[in-house]
């Protein structure tokens, strides 16, 4: 049995596969985790609640891994490789970073887990970009090594960002402020859309009514923000996720462009299939396409949104199965 995860800074998704059906896992479990000090103590409480015996496992890491060890980007956690062996009674464990596991899990997606917002004219083994905005911002991609694809992990959603209109440019001086040293994951992800919110609404001089100031205060802010803008009941709401999608189009052809990717790219992450609607409205890809003189070139590059939500721990389990 291969026991794969995707770990994040919001919780970590953990399921049991049988080799050969990485599409059905046996057990799955979800676990909230900042209620944990380590993600031992979650492997811990994931084994009280079956009896399986594992003999590989493998876990995507919202983080950089190094020499084995992973460091998560928005949790004080370190994981090690041997510690997860020696907990699990196995002879060796594996840590991706999570972009890594994601791009895994693409390719093992079915029609019906992916929502094409671009055909393009893709090429056989051409280079794959993948970007997921999450809790962060994920960026990967898969290079064919001649037999099969090879995932690359990357950090660069903590590149720098950067702005392409007038607004944009005095959303980077608000966030230096706040920052000093701005990313794209501090405009691209869940705190990116609360970040844009609150630029907005000092941008915009817009007072907050009373009744949004409740809900930000007992609710997910950005769930609010999301809900608000999809609703068209809040105009600076409206305006804060049409600006992030955008954005999100810029980067993603940023990073297509980076690596020539005419195998395609792929949105993962958590946010894209709460906002697919907009990303479906021509402003994501107008920014994807945004390239000056290479405009056309990226326009030949396919673009899906991944919908499946178990894409990382997939991945995974491929990779446990695939490669160790």
């Amino acid at each position: 049995m291969i026991l794969a995860g995707d770990l994040g800074g919001t919780k970590a998704n953990l399921a049991i596969y049988e080799p050969g059906n990485l599409v059905n896992p046996i057990f799955s479990g979800s676990f909230p985790s900042r209620n944990y000090a380590s993600f031992l103590d979650i492997l811990r409480d994931f084994q009280n609640r079956h009896s399986h015996s594992i003999s590989k496992a493998c876990f995507g890491v919202a983080g950089p891994i190094i020499n084995g060890i992973g460091d998560i980007s928005n949790l004080k956690w370190l994981i090690d490789e041997k510690d997860i062996a020696q907990l699990l009674h196995i002879p060796s464990a594996k840590l991706l970073n999570d972009l890594e596991a994601t791009a895994y899990g693409c390719l093992q997606m079915r029609d019906t887990d992916l929502e094409i917002l671009n055909e393009g004219h893709p090429v056989k083994n051409g280079c794959i970009a993948v970007i997921a905005a999450g809790t962060g911002l994920g960026e990967g991609f898969l290079i064919w090594n001649g037999s099969r694809y090879k995932a690359i992990a990357s950090e660069g959603g903590h590149t720098d960002f950067a702005p392409n209109n007038a607004v944009e440019i005095e959303l980077l001086r608000f966030l230096r402020k706040k920052y000093r040293r701005v990313s794209w994951e501090r405009a691209l992800s869940g705190m990116g859309l609360s970040n844009i919110y609150d630029f907005l609404k000092t941008y915009r001089n817009y007072t907050e009514p009373d009744e949004l100031k409740k809900r930000f205060k007992t609710e997910d802010k950005n769930a609010v923000i999301s809900e608000l803008a999809a609703n068209g009941n809040n105009p600076i709401c409206e305006e804060a996720l049409n600006m992030m999608v955008s954005i999100y189009g810029a980067e993603a052809g940023n990073l297509a462009l980076k690596i020539m990717s005419h195998g395609g790219v792929f949105i993962g992450g958590g946010i894209a299939p709460k906002i697919l609607s907009h990303l479906k409205e021509p402003r994501f890809l107008s920014a994807f396409y945004n390239k000056g003189r290479l405009r056309d070139v990226v326009k030949q590059f396919p673009v899906k949104v991944v919908l499946n939500d178990q894409a990382g721990q997939i991945g995974a389990a491929y990779y446990a199965q695939e490669y160790f």
